[in-house]
């Protein structure tokens, strides 16, 4: 809708009658306003063809929804780089079990450390989800007829985790950064206040996180019965297996892997009985399967990434940058794949409590 209409002859003519109300107060990304705007009678085009609004719709909403996701990792980047840095120079305390006469930089410290490599493993468990959603995407556009049908129902399934994992572990992330900074994390001049600020908007812009779950369990499980969902499983295991060939440290991984996978499983067999009976507890479920299949898939690609560091090691290439990456899959194994079985539980024996009418709310 233009501010001016055009005239015949391609100048500007009158003041279409839309006008800016009013500018929004927002929590954060304040460098992005938004504004209430009237439309008095205003003139408007349409765009595309007539009655395929609705197509065209979903198709910029599931671009703008894995750029959310993508946005999401950028802001997780920047608060663990800064809390990273913070951590290396800010001195403060002992290091317990460590030269217990000298003081240390504050990464010495157990749980600095853990809040410091949990933020690195969900930034790059992120990075590597939305990169492989983008191949598969890539494949499903621009493919041959036979590569577009095989890799469609993929790509369409991972949009909505990229753009829920990603976003939701972006606020933790920054959360997290705050954290690390103590007191000076809420002083405005550190910086780290305003990446919690602008990742907080992130689960809600372009669909909120409950609406990519019931678009992950009603249009991309139920609607085919499970069939990409399984599909998307048996991908895993193949991993798992891949893995179990390797050194110990990725049998590790495998059999975290292997765990995770065994609670989404389970929580797709009961979702696939319970919905078509009880719909109300099938989507009570919703949320807390998104959260489980998001982090299954980020573990995924990160153990495909430590797989592949691994044979980089083995022929001598980069060893310090290939086995942090072998690490980082391990601490997103062991403290953050462990949650999928918590949401298993959410899922399968959550909802009788949750939607219980004896409830006061």
């Amino acid at each position: 809708m233009p501010k001016f209409l055009v005239d015949q002859d391609g100048t500007p003519g009158d003041r279409n009658s839309v006008n800016c109300v009013s500018i929004e107060h927002k929590l954060g990304v304040r460098a992005s306003p938004t504004a209430v705007l009237e439309y008095d009678n205003a003139t408007g085009y349409l765009i595309g063809e007539e009655n395929r609004g609705l197509e065209y719709m979903f198709t910029m909403m599931n671009a703008a929804r894995f750029a959310v996701g993508v946005q999401g990792v950028a802001v997780s980047e920047r608060a663990y780089q800064h809390a990273l840095s913070y951590a290396m120079e800010r001195v403060q305390g002992q290091a317990i079990g460590l030269a217990p006469d000298k003081t240390t930089a504050i990464i010495g410290h157990p749980d600095v450390r853990r809040m410091v490599l949990r933020m690195r493993a969900l930034v790059e468990g992120g990075r590597s989800l939305s990169m492989a959603a983008a191949g598969w995407l890539d494949l499903s556009q621009n493919g041959d007829d036979d590569i577009r049908a095989e890799t469609a129902p993929v790509a369409e399934f991972l949009v909505p985790l990229v753009k829920a994992f990603c976003s939701e572990r972006a606020v933790e992330v920054a959360s997290l950064g705050v954290q690390i900074h103590g007191g000076m994390g809420f002083v405005e001049e550190t910086g780290v206040a305003q990446f919690y600020r602008d990742a907080r908007i992130l689960p809600i812009y372009e669909g909120t996180t409950a609406i990519q779950a019931n678009d992950l369990l009603g249009r991309k499980v139920l609607r085919d019965a499970g069939q990409t969902a399984r599909r998307f499983s048996a991908m895993i295991a193949d991993t798992e297996a891949a893995l179990q060939t390797g050194s110990a440290k990725l049998q590790d991984i495998a059999a975290r892997l292997g765990e995770a996978r065994a609670a989404f499983d389970a929580s797709l067999a009961w979702l696939l009985e319970t919905a078509p009976n009880d719909p109300r507890a099938a989507f009570g479920g919703s949320v807390p399967f998104l959260n489980l299949t998001g982090t299954l898939a980020a573990g995924w690609q990160l153990a495909r990434g430590a797989r592949a560091a691994e044979a980089e090691l083995q022929r001598g290439n980069e060893t310090g940058f290939m086995a942090q990456k072998i690490t980082t899959a391990q601490i997103f194994a062991h403290h953050i794949l462990v949650e999928c079985e918590s949401d298993r539980a959410r899922i399968m024996t959550g909802a009788t409590s949750l939607l219980d009418e004896a409830s006061q709310i």
